[in-house]
């Protein structure tokens, strides 16, 4: 047995042999239970997180911090005050993970002044073999580590930290069960997130989500109507859905047919007015699910429809399951059931062997999409993913040339969505003042449009009527709507 295990009972390190080759297996329903002893072991302390990453990374570290009050603990910003910081990380590409060791090593000499304080990391890095080996050779001042599918066990994990004063590592590289009615300290009284799925099955070739996230597993459907619910009762104007591919919801389910139209349509029935969804992968978008948004109501008029690239062969080396073809005749049925609707996307530039030309097949397809807006990166390898095999024949200077010339082309066309809602009255959810001027509100539009406008701050939290009076690339400004005198407000 090796040292590293010897000094605790909890060290389960990652393995990404185990995780691909995973095999689908029943997935249990669970209820949170805090252990016991550990309910006020928090008492007068404080806690800090520090999140990397996606919306289902921030859903996490609402978990966390739940979880963390439910034991007495309490939220400080101040990382100097805090007994115990978590970094939830994202190991989507290299820069969010050099970020993360970053953070580790300017956090060291907070571990050094104050010893009982407690450094864990978590979410997806700590899914990934190297980088927990790389963790435990370099950077000792870490305590605890443990991954995406274990969350509800923490209070069991910081027990062991605090009696033990040893490092505790535990991730799991099988997928847990689904754990339901975990305690949450939600980020926003407004709008809220609500997990229907966990997972991904996709295994897009420069994708380490699969292997980090583990198989799909969909909550049941009464289980998701539940929260959404209870989030409406609590005076939320908003849910986003959330999965990493939330068009395959429902497939792993034997003992029904209900897929991701179906809860739509379910969600659409209750008495909340927003209801959005990401992320949404092309090749599982079914009919079902565009009728169900053309009917709108609490549906928006919003999709963020990720193609990554609009190259055949690109997308073949991608493992990507639909075409060029394929994907703007999705676009033209979402265009044809809902006119206005605002599409989003994700691009990668520099794919492995991308020649000039496959990488003008995707200037094309962005042309003739027309996108409001798109996240746009340089492709960046993942230790453990098939793409880090390929051979990487595109220069450096290459893919910064591509992705500048990407966005050019994309920030001209996000101008051109916003340009046609100058004069038009838009509803906005106001979520609080601008981050420059305390006088200026800001919120969304259905088609998720930023709005500036000036108004006082009892509009937050409401949806207001405001007209659209100067359209910028990245946002809308607009007048709050007066109607005999008074602030017009739904």
């Amino acid at each position: 047995m090796s040292k590293e295990k010897d000094y605790s009972k909890y060290f389960n390190k990652p393995s990404l042999k185990e995780a691909k080759s995973r095999k689908r297996q029943d997935v249990n329903i669970e209820d949170f239970q805090t252990v016991k002893n550990m309910v006020n072991v928090g008492i007068g302390k404080n806690y800090h997180i520090k999140t990397f990453g996606c919306q289902m990374n921030e859903h996490d570290s609402e978990g966390i911090a739940g979880i963390l009050e439910q034991m007495g603990y309490t939220m400080t910003e101040e990382e100097t005050s805090a007994d115990i910081i978590v970094l939830n990380t994202c190991a989507i590409r290299e820069n969010a993970e050099n970020r993360v060791f970053g953070e580790l090593g300017r956090l060291k000499p907070l571990k050094v002044n104050n010893p009982d304080m407690i450094l864990a990391i978590c979410g997806c890095m700590s899914q990934e073999e190297s980088v927990v080996d790389k963790v435990l050779k370099t950077y000792q001042q870490v305590d605890l580590i443990f991954g995406t599918h274990n969350i509800h066990r923490l209070p069991e994990y910081l027990h062991e930290a605090l009696i033990s004063k040893e490092r505790v590592v535990e991730v799991w590289s099988g997928e847990g069960d689904i754990v339901e009615n975990l305690p949450r300290r939600r980020a926003n009284a407004v709008k809220g997130w609500v997990n229907i799925m966990y997972g991904c099955d996709e295994f897009c070739t420069y994708c380490i989500v699969p292997y980090t996230r583990g198989k799909e597993r969909s909550r049941l459907p009464e289980d998701v109507i539940k929260e959404v619910r209870e989030l409406a009762a609590a005076g939320y104007k908003e849910v986003t859905l959330l999965g990493q591919n939330v068009n395959a919801y429902g497939k792993d389910f034997s003992d029904r047919e209900y897929t991701f139209g179906s809860l739509l349509a379910d969600l659409g029935e209750i008495d909340i007015p927003r209801i959005r969804f990401t992320t949404s992968h092309p090749h599982d978008f079914d009919e079902l699910m565009i009728a169900t948004l053309a009917k709108r109501g609490n549906l928006m008029e919003y999709i963020h429809l990720p193609v990554q690239s609009g190259n055949n062969q690109i997308l073949k080396r991608m493992n990507r399951r639909y075409t060029r073809e394929s994907y703007l005749q999705l676009v033209r049925d979402l265009r044809i059931a809902i006119p206005d609707v605002a599409i989003t996307t994700d691009i990668i530039v520099g794919f492995p062997g991308e020649t000039e030309e496959q990488f003008q097949d995707t200037m094309s397809l962005a042309r003739e999409v027309g996108y409001d807006g798109a996240y746009t990166f340089i492709y960046s390898p993942r230790e453990g993913t098939p793409a880090a095999k390929m051979e990487d024949n595109v220069t450096a200077k290459e893919k910064k040339e591509r992705l500048y010339r990407l966005n050019e082309l994309i920030n001209a066309d996000a101008m051109k969505g916003n340009a046609r809602f100058e004069g038009q009255v838009v509803e906005v959810l106001v979520e609080g003042p601008s981050k420059n001027d305390d006088q200026v509100m800001s919120g969304y539009t259905r088609h998720q449009k930023l709005v500036n406008f000036k108004a006082e701050p009892c509009v937050i939290g409401q949806i207001v009527q405001v007209k659209v009076v100067e359209a910028k690339t990245w946002h809308l400004r607009g007048e709050l709507i007066e109607l005999g005198g008074e602030k017009y407000a739904t």
